[in-house]
């Protein structure tokens, strides 16, 4: 049988650059989104050249009953898993003072709680094949910044749970990595960063730009795939070199 993947987050940006990489390997993927109509289109737009490579399944990874109820359709749809990315994630930057805790929340429920839910949900398909998870942390969770308090701290938290995953998983094998993604040129990025702070990001960072999405998908479906064999437990920084850097620039504070 193909190897199947299954893709959180799938709709647009990393997720959908994954989903690329994994169908351009000869891998089947299940596109997994909240947003329904982004999640249709994309899918719509692989069916031509991948036919039913891909399929959609909306759901919300914050839910634990909407997870069951996806991954029992995955199952059903592609009898078997071999890599689960948990990419879907919030981003809320702001100061600590003003971080509510419905935010503290909001950024919880998803970068953390849908891992985990996910994850939880995948572990005995994945156990049938020797099959793979790939986290999708944040360069934030490496170093801390400024106004990052939730979502630096939730891809922290995302860290270690790889490493605890890793752990408990490798005799059964079970693979759990984690990449931690620096500045990454998404149309959302581009939108909200400011010149200062794109200059300042290109100035810390030794490669001297932001990563493309197809750049970190890259690195995903390594971890994903037997070439990576005999790694787990480790957090890869796609970053440009920024994470040898530091983080926390003073044109994040404007």
């Amino acid at each position: 049988m193909t190897t199947t993947a299954l893709v959180t987050g799938a709709a647009r940006g990393i997720g959908l650059a994954t989903t690329r990489r994994f169908l351009a390997a000869g891998w089947r993927v299940a596109m997994i989104d909240r947003d329904d109509d982004a999640l249709a289109a994309a899918a719509a737009d692989l069916a031509d050249k991948y036919r039913d490579g891909a399929r959609p399944f909306v759901c919300d990874v914050s839910d634990p009953d909407a997870v069951t109820t996806m991954m029992e359709a995955v199952n059903g749809w592609a009898g078997r898993l071999d890599a689960l990315v948990n990419n879907a994630g919030v981003a809320d930057f702001g100061p600590i003072e003003q971080t509510s805790f419905a935010r503290w929340r909001t950024v919880m429920a998803t970068n953390l709680d849908g891992v985990f839910l996910c994850s939880q949900a995948a572990i005995p398909h994945l156990k049938d094949t020797g099959g793979a998870i790939v986290n999708i942390a944040s360069i934030s969770g490496l170093r801390a910044s400024t106004l990052r308090t939730a979502y630096g701290t939730s891809k922290a938290a995302v860290i270690h749970l790889t490493q605890q995953q890793a752990a408990e998983l490798g005799e059964f094998g079970v693979r759990a990595n984690c990449v931690a993604p620096g500045p990454v040129r998404t149309k959302l990025a581009m939108a909200v960063h400011t010149q200062d702070i794109i200059d300042a990001y290109h100035e810390a960072i030794p490669l001297n730009r932001y990563g493309s999405e197809d750049e970190i998908a890259a690195a995903i479906l390594f971890l994903a795939s037997p070439e990576a064999s005999y790694v787990t437990g480790q957090c890869l920084a796609a970053d440009g070199g920024f994470e040898s850097t530091g983080v926390g620039l003073p044109a994040l504070r404007k």
